[in-house]
């Protein structure tokens, strides 16, 4: 998936009125400095951190009729009610220190604590694979995906993917929905390089997956397009749906058999960076996350992503781009790049920036056209 589209189907925020101030009627332990004040909402035995999270909270006031099964899914809404009524039946829910029932309706100044369960086992193997870490704390880890890997197992025991890096370099990551894709929260294309954030406890997981969820990510890619795009900015706004008769291609709408079900709506702005002699650089911004989307979007204005074949694009060497040199192909797949990732911290709640240099061959495509094509 080349723009970090969120891989996991968490749920959606409850909508009615009364579920919307489980948030707002919740509160860590007060009076304390920000920092300190959000690990304490999580506190992790060191010891046993990979056995369970401990989460405390006090109810700031009574709603009349919300259950505490009710309460608690408004603020942990990743965990379904079903689980939530089964940790409160077998004593891991505990209100002010005495285990109570689902049907209990929270009051002004109750303190609940919940026990959460360790994560699955992980059926991904660890491997010691090279990863350049960007960023890292005990929640998060980031790293530049480099070209040729893809993120995760798409079967129980494939090897050699992004997940069994990390899972070698952390130890211990998020369960997630799918134990092959341990704390994969978004995804990029075997050879989209660039930004990829993976959690490493279950509260982190869920965090970051609602905020892709609610289009709350800032995410900026950079391409080397074929051709002079006209317009200095602009946005793309065409849906997006599987091929019909194979899952490695996504088309737009016309030239196939209708399935208009399958389309799904995709929105793509873009910002011209430099014009070049045939080509252009351009800052791509997706409002939306669709499998391709990127490339096929580009495909549609007539400026296919160089070296993306699947879409249209050519390959390009040093003979294409500068008239002589060498003939070998500088890429042989998409020339994008996932250059800027912007959301808050799931725990400390900061904003937190992340960025990636460009991989070594786009680099070295965009020299070539500075140098040739200006």
């Amino acid at each position: 998936m080349d723009h970090g589209e969120n891989a996991l189907n968490s749920e959606r925020l409850p909508q009615d009125d009364e579920s919307a101030l489980d948030d707002a009627d919740a509160e860590p332990e007060p009076e304390e400095p920000a920092s300190d004040r959000l690990s304490s909402e999580v506190d992790v035995d060191e010891e046993a951190a990979a056995k369970e999270e401990v989460h405390r909270l006090r109810v700031r006031r009574r709603v009349i009729g919300r259950r505490l099964d009710k309460f608690l899914h408004g603020r942990y809404p990743r965990i379904s009610r079903t689980a939530l009524q089964k940790y409160i039946k077998s004593g891991q829910v505990t209100v002010n220190g005495v285990p109570t029932k689902a049907s209990y309706e929270p009051a002004a100044g109750d303190w609940i604590q919940l026990v959460l369960p360790p994560p699955p086992p992980s059926e991904v193997l660890p491997q010691d694979i090279p990863i350049d870490v960007i960023y890292e704390d005990e929640w998060l880890i980031v790293i530049n995906k480099h070209e040729g890997i893809v993120c995760h197992p798409a079967w129980t025991g494939q090897t050699g993917t992004v997940a069994n890096a990390v899972a070698f370099h952390c130890g211990r990551l998020s369960g997630g929905d799918d134990p092959c894709r341990p704390g994969i929260v978004h995804r990029l294309d075997k050879n989209t390089t660039g930004v990829l954030l993976i959690a490493k406890t279950e509260e982190a997981h869920w965090r970051v997956a609602l905020q892709f969820e609610r289009r709350t990510v800032k995410k900026e890619y950079f391409a080397v397009c074929e051709g002079r795009i006209a317009l200095d900015a602009d946005v793309i706004n065409k849906p997006l749906a599987p091929h019909p008769s194979t899952t490695q291609r996504m088309i737009l709408p016309g030239g196939f058999p209708p399935r208009q079900a399958m389309f799904k709506e995709a929105i793509t702005e873009f910002k011209v960076v430099r014009r070049y002699d045939g080509y252009t650089t351009v800052a791509l911004f997706p409002r939306t996350g669709r499998t391709h989307q990127l490339r096929v979007h580009m495909m549609s204005i007539g400026h296919p992503i160089v070296g993306d074949v699947l879409y249209g694009g050519r390959v390009v060497s040093e003979v294409d781009l500068a008239g002589s040199g060498d003939p070998t192909p500088l890429i042989t797949h998409q020339g994008l790049h996932a250059r800027r990732l912007a959301l808050m911290h799931p725990i400390r709640e900061k904003p937190l920036v992340l960025e990636a240099p460009l991989s070594p061959r786009i680099e070295r495509i965009v020299q070539l056209l500075d140098e040739f094509r200006r």
